[in-house]
């Protein structure tokens, strides 16, 4: 008989495998192999099958979707106690449970067969492994019509695909990830020393081993690139800045913020406290907050879509630094490109890990968003200090 501790899943998932229980529509689990995808996916939608409720099951083939996500040893009959399992009709390509809840089964192969059914939630895995991710997951959404809040749960390991991307910059998406690492407990020692041999001093170990996000062509920024540019902070910098791009609407999208200092011609990147969901009074009260903890001299915010808001809710907010509004007059990729160069040149060193941060800038010229936030606050920063007031040298004319 299962104890308590050993039927409660949240008491032992690690926190990747929990959505945030706040106003989401779509979850999206970026993962490394093993890194516990499928069984958070099965736990999640498991938690919703109650009784009347249709929901919809979709994998990169119909034989991944039942031997996987149905019938694997984290799938969904496997997680359920013995009174509840789930039992599985192949004929009819349909999960029933003994409450009555169904799950139908779908093949991305197959996104047709995704027009006209209706459910309440769904469950998407390995949608970077599907043939038109995009398209497919639109035709989804599409059936998402049931109930007062239809949600839909993403479970992948990432790749440097298009697709992908929008999804994560979607306003209503929630994401979380994790490595391989994280999961070792449940893991064989014998795969974690395969998964090692095959990827580890490869360029593909970000990503299927630490689920990160790579850069896809004609991208400013590069793994490589990045993975060079790890350091500590120095013991002193000559000044603290806060680059700041705010959302542009009220509620919901994200503002980034990004603490760099200076010390001779060299930018340290010391903090990405991006916030997401606040209010305008919201983020500049985070902004004070970091201003506060870093002793930054400067914010430098972005004024094109907020204008003369922007400054006056920092002021309502008592940053207690100085403050500079900056307007943007090129494309967001010409703007970076300069900054792109002092990486290149090793000018730049992140003091710590920013995953989010890294893989905003790897999307910076592929194609992908225009407006990463993150990224964008970072630009500001850093050409303010090498590239802009603080940062050029004085010159005289002989």
């Amino acid at each position: 008989m299962l104890s308590l501790i050993e039927t409660d899943w949240r008491a032992w998932a690690h926190p990747c495998q929990i959505p945030d229980d706040g106003d989401w529509g779509t979850w999206l689990f970026l993962g490394g192999r093993g890194a516990g995808k499928t069984r958070a996916g099965a736990e999640w939608l498991s938690g919703l099958a109650e009784p009347g409720r249709r929901l919809a099951l979709v994998g990169p083939t119909l034989h991944d979707v039942r031997e996987v996500m149905i019938e694997g040893p984290s799938g969904l009959k496997a997680i359920a106690p013995p009174d509840q399992r789930p039992a599985y009709e192949a004929s009819r390509r349909r999960l029933v449970w003994p409450n009555g809840a169904v799950a139908q089964a779908f093949s991305a192969e197959e996104p047709d067969r995704l027009r006209g059914p209706q459910f309440h939630h769904a469950w998407a895995d390995e949608f970077c492994a599907w043939k038109a991710p995009g398209e497919t997951l639109a035709s989804l959404r599409l059936g998402l019509r049931l109930g007062e809040a239809p949600r839909l749960a993403v479970t992948t390991t990432p790749r440097p695909i298009r697709d992908l991307r929008t999804l994560i910059d979607e306003a209503g998406t929630v994401v979380t990830r994790a490595g391989t690492a994280v999961n070792a407990a449940n893991l064989s020692p014998a795969f974690l020393d395969g998964l090692k041999a095959l990827y580890a001093g490869t360029r593909l170990e970000a990503q299927e081993i630490d689920g990160r996000v790579l850069e896809g062509d004609g991208a400013l920024w590069s793994l490589e690139m990045l993975g060079r540019a790890r350091g500590a902070a120095p013991d002193h910098l000559e000044t603290v800045v806060v680059g700041v791009d705010p959302p542009a609407t009220a509620g919901g999208d994200a503002c980034g913020i990004v603490v760099v200092g200076r010390r001779g011609g060299t930018a340290y990147v010391l903090e990405d406290a991006t916030v997401r969901g606040r209010s305008p009074i919201g983020w500049a009260t985070a902004v004070a907050e970091i201003v506060a903890r870093h002793q930054a001299d400067w914010v430098i915010a972005e004024i094109n879509q907020g204008g003369d808001m922007v400054m006056e809710v920092l002021r309502q907010a008592r940053c207690g630094a100085r403050t500079r509004g900056v307007r943007a007059h090129l494309a967001k990729q010409l703007r970076a490109e300069p900054v792109a160069a002092l990486y290149e040149q090793g000018r730049v060193v992140h003091c710590g890990a920013f995953p989010e941060l890294e893989e905003e800038l790897m999307r910076m010229g592929d194609g992908g968003r225009d407006s990463p936030d993150r990224a964008d606050a970072l630009v500001w920063a850093v050409t303010d200090l090498l590239l802009g007031r603080r940062g050029k040298p004085r010159l005289r004319r002989l």
